[in-house]
């Protein structure tokens, strides 16, 4: 089996003048999630098209389960199932129908595990597609998709339109299937989604990769934001290396510190002796906008 279910090297993709991807690289280990983020117009349905193969690279290399995407796109679709953000169904069929469709289609529908899936998301499948809301006909292609022994998901938005209860057993079902050993790819906006389940993460600007990694191995390069309270003042702190955007307010302190300098800064705190102190790392999402900054230094919405 290959270390990667998902393998991508300098990808590019342009639409006439348009440059879609320009040297996009993404990998997903085999028995992982990975979270895969970037704004509308990053790339990243790009990208997915041609995993699929929908779409044809203009150059770089695609490698999908050990196969080629745009010449072995038959066999490997046996071996996949897709969840798009905005899913369309057959409106004279029922959601049941519909689910068995689908499940043949990759040949690896678990009857068992589709009552399962239904019950857990709490979907009639004697409705006709026609009658249902979005987060139902959302909730039709997770049943089909996690109903599935496909060896890897490639998921684009999957929880959009689903009530947070029912995000929180998308969550679960994904905890299962990585504890089987497949494979994920999970691209969303939820970023506490992907930050709860992903074992990397892949981000995207323009059409290229702007960092990839573990999300202990993104923090590495960020700041940590630390509050602390003590007796006596501590303004000395503001001083330290590794320590910025320093605040100090009667007996608190708010200020950033380098990652990599955290444990001494700790270290050095703990000699003035605070009456309280919490550290918070980045968020997922707070490492997401660090990469889309104007040149004036505000995020990008």
């Amino acid at each position: 089996m290959s270390d990667y279910a998902i393998l991508t090297q300098h990808l590019r993709k342009s639409f006439g003048a348009a440059h879609a991807l320009t040297d996009l690289d993404l990998a997903v280990p085999t028995g992982q999630v990975t979270g895969f983020l970037g704004p509308n117009g990053a790339g990243k349905s790009t990208t997915i098209r041609i995993l699929l193969g929908l779409l044809h690279a203009d150059g770089g290399r695609a490698q999908l389960l050990g196969g080629d995407p745009w010449t072995d796109a038959v066999e490997l679709h046996k071996r996949l199932v897709y969840v798009p953000g905005d899913v369309a169904l057959w409106p004279g069929l029922t959601g049941g129908q519909i689910i068995d469709v689908l499940g043949r289609l990759s040949g690896s529908l678990d009857h068992k595990r589709k009552a399962e899936m239904l019950e857990r998301f709490q979907l009639d499948p004697r409705k006709k597609a026609k009658t249902y809301s979005k987060g139902n006909r959302q909730k039709v292609a997770l049943v089909a998709a996690l109903a599935s022994h496909a060896e890897l998901l490639i998921l684009d938005e999957p929880t959009s339109g689903l009530d947070p209860i029912m995000e929180s057993e998308f969550q679960k079902c994904i905890e299962e299937v990585k504890a089987e050993g497949r494979s994920v790819l999970l691209s969303s906006h939820i970023f506490s989604e992907v930050e709860k389940l992903a074992d990397t993460v892949t981000i995207i600007r323009d059409g290229r990769t702007v960092d990839t990694g573990t999300l202990a191995q993104l923090r590495h390069l960020t700041r940590t934001q630390v509050h602390a309270t003590f007796a006596d003042p501590a303004d000395a702190l503001a001083t330290w290396p590794g320590v910025s955007d320093f605040h100090a307010d009667g007996s608190g302190v708010t200020f950033f510190v380098d990652y990599d300098q955290l444990p001494a800064v700790l270290a050095e705190m703990a000699s003035l002796a605070p009456t309280s102190l919490t550290a918070n790392p980045p968020s997922l999402e707070e490492i997401f906008l660090s990469h889309y900054e104007s040149e004036t230094g505000e995020a990008v919405k």
